[in-house]
């Protein structure tokens, strides 16, 4: 399926009433995903346990 086709389908599934914020977010939230996908399928992605020892380093102390 094309992006095009794909952003028309996106939008034919949300309500009548959805703002173009909303559409837009949509649409964004799925590119994401599919982008985060092509990084998988060429090997730039991370193992989980790699991903929980980078979790501390972007966590900053409340005070």
């Amino acid at each position: 399926m094309s992006s095009k086709e794909l952003a028309i389908e996106l939008i034919r599934k949300l309500p009548e009433e959805a703002s173009l914020m909303q559409i837009a977010q949509e649409i964004e939230f799925v590119a994401g995903i599919r982008r985060g996908a092509e990084e998988l399928d060429r090997g730039e992605g991370i193992c989980a346990d790699a991903l929980l020892e980078l979790i501390p380093q972007w966590a900053k102390p409340m005070n």
